[in-house]
């Protein structure tokens, strides 16, 4: 006598199809001394019922006027519990894979990204990897886990938009780096790093639009700098000067 499915959440309300044969007429299904919430005869060889609320294994039995049937098992499974995502942003396009770290993950059939739902690879009990859908707007949005026991909210994960450089001021320094530039565009406050001709360049954020950075030492002429984030980068090409001073 199969059940499907055989596991469900311990708050109970998992809908069971119960098959065999002599069905007909079933009184009661039972998970373990408790009593299924609703039963349906479908046919003399199926049965449907709700589990009640229960915890670890227990055995199903169906009872009609002919008796009641051995015990087929039935696994009571807690709602998941998330600790924390590996990476909690990544760029507005969806795309990217990330791994979410736990407890009781192994059923997990989905990871819902502010109600946008995708299929996970269960790697074992505590972890699990995803690909991230697309979002609707840059900004942050709830992470939900559900598996057999449940679904479970608390984390949160922020998509962002790739940025753009308007104006580089001033645009032009000493070779021997040092200037302090103000960098203009958007998207700007999720940023990665910031280089002057492959160079990394120290940097603050100062608000979505604003970026301060100090040019790194560097050869004389035009040289590209380029914003990055976790959604991308943003080049401007030739948007920096190394001038190199004069000499007597």
């Amino acid at each position: 006598m199969p059940i499907s499915p055989n596991q469900g959440s311990t708050g109970g309300g998992t809908l069971v199809t119960i098959t065999g044969t002599n069905l007909a007429n079933t009184s009661a299904v039972k998970f373990g001394g408790k009593s299924a919430t609703s039963v349906t005869n479908v046919s003399p060889t199926q049965v449907t019922a709700v589990s009640p609320s229960g915890t670890g294994t227990v055995g199903v039995t169906v009872t009609t006027p002919g008796g009641t049937s051995n015990p087929v098992p039935f696994f009571y499974v807690g709602a998941p519990f998330k600790s924390s995502l590996g990476t909690d942003s990544g760029p507005l396009a969806g795309g990217n894979t990330i791994t979410v770290n736990g407890t009781g993950l192994s059923t997990a059939t989905s990871v819902s990204f502010g109600g946008v739902t995708a299929t996970p690879t269960v790697t074992s009990d505590s972890s699990l990897s995803v690909t991230v859908p697309a979002g609707a707007a840059a900004g942050p949005v709830s992470v939900s886990v559900t598996t057999a026991g449940g679904t479970n909210n608390g984390l949160s994960y922020t998509y962002v938009d790739t940025p753009t450089i308007g104006t580089i001021a001033p645009d032009e320094g000493p070779t021997s780096g040092g200037t302090a530039v103000t960098i203009s565009g958007t998207n700007l406050d999720s940023t990665d790093s910031v280089t002057f001709d492959g160079v990394a360049a120290p940097f603050s954020v100062i608000n979505t639009t604003t970026l301060s950075a100090v040019s790194p030492p560097g050869t004389a002429g035009a040289v590209d700098v380029v914003v990055t984030n976790p959604a991308g980068s943003a080049t401007a090409v030739g948007g920096f000067t190394y001038v190199t001073g004069p000499g007597i």
